[in-house]
């Protein structure tokens, strides 16, 4: 490509895991599918959320996790990276942020073994499932407070985790603040995942006119936890370009980087928001500025 042309296509490689309690082992299984996306032709690898250990015990949380700044996985990712010559997205990692709290966050690492990019999940799943399961996020982990958008060689990439993904204001923003492309690593239970899954990613990928990435843990993991699988790349008009099972794999997609104009022109609905008040009981409580 001649210089100071731009790329118009990307080859995208998502890592689809069942992660478990051991992160060595998680660490292990990562790297082998991050290579065979990477000989596969990948530019760009997305690997899910919790990739590193998936674990619900908050003690045993804490008695393994590892800052940022001496975490050894971290290490390794930044190395492989380097030596595979990609962009390696990390969906994320727990990461402890201090004595009482984790972060669940996502790292962008460079071709140069250099961490570019760091997002922290906003918002935290606290929920009691029909099915008797328990998720309590939020007395774990510190929320983020930061929305991120980073730059690729072909574009920006707009930030997120797994249950962002049911709050469409986040990816509207990432799109307006220049987002091309908009990553959703996750780990969504079996029930929820078949229920909403392909609904929502298709319909973030439709309302912000953006490429979705999306890299999922699928299968029964360790502790007992069932997650949903089916990663998924998403084109801007919404098409499903790749789809995985619920085992572990890697998926390719090959993005062409003008659909992404292609769609905004014919569809110019980023530059129409509008501000407004919401009307309850007769009377202008709030007003919304996009």
């Amino acid at each position: 490509m001649p210089a100071g042309e731009l790329p118009k296509t990307l080859r995208v490689g998502l890592v689809q895991m069942c992660s478990g309690r051991d992160i060595a082992r998680n660490v292990a299984d990562a790297t082998a599918l991050i290579k065979e996306a990477a000989s596969g032709g990948a530019a760009y690898v997305q690997t899910p959320e919790v990739t590193t250990l998936m674990e619900l015990d908050r003690e045993r949380l804490f008695t393994v996790a590892e800052p940022e700044s001496s975490n050894s996985a971290l290490d390794q990712f930044a190395a492989l990276a380097s030596d595979l010559a990609i962009w390696l997205h990390i969906g994320s990692m727990v990461v402890k942020a201090s004595d009482t709290k984790l972060a669940n966050r996502s790292f962008l690492i460079s071709p140069a073994g250099k961490i570019t990019a760091r997002y922290d999940k906003i918002h935290m799943f606290d929920v009691d499932l029909p099915n008797g399961e328990v998720y309590r996020e939020s007395a774990s982990y510190d929320p983020g407070a930061r929305a991120v958008v980073a730059p690729l060689p072909w574009g920006s990439l707009g930030f997120s985790i797994c249950y962002d993904l049911r709050f469409p204001y986040l990816y509207r923003a990432l799109a307006q603040a220049g987002a091309s492309f908009l990553a959703v690593p996750a780990a969504f239970t079996r029930l929820t995942g078949e229920a909403h899954w392909v609904t929502l990613l298709r319909a973030r990928a439709i309302e912000a006119q953006c490429y979705v990435l999306a890299a999922a843990q699928g299968g029964l993991h360790e502790h007992g936890r069932e997650t949903f699988g089916h990663s998924l790349v998403v084109s801007p008009w919404g098409h499903i370009l790749a789809e995985g099972g619920i085992h572990p794999s890697v998926i390719f997609a090959d993005l062409e980087l003008a659909m992404i104009e292609d769609v905004r022109s014919r569809v110019p609905s980023l530059r129409h928001d509008r501000e407004f008040v919401v009307e309850a009981d007769g009377k202008a409580a709030t007003k919304v500025k996009p």
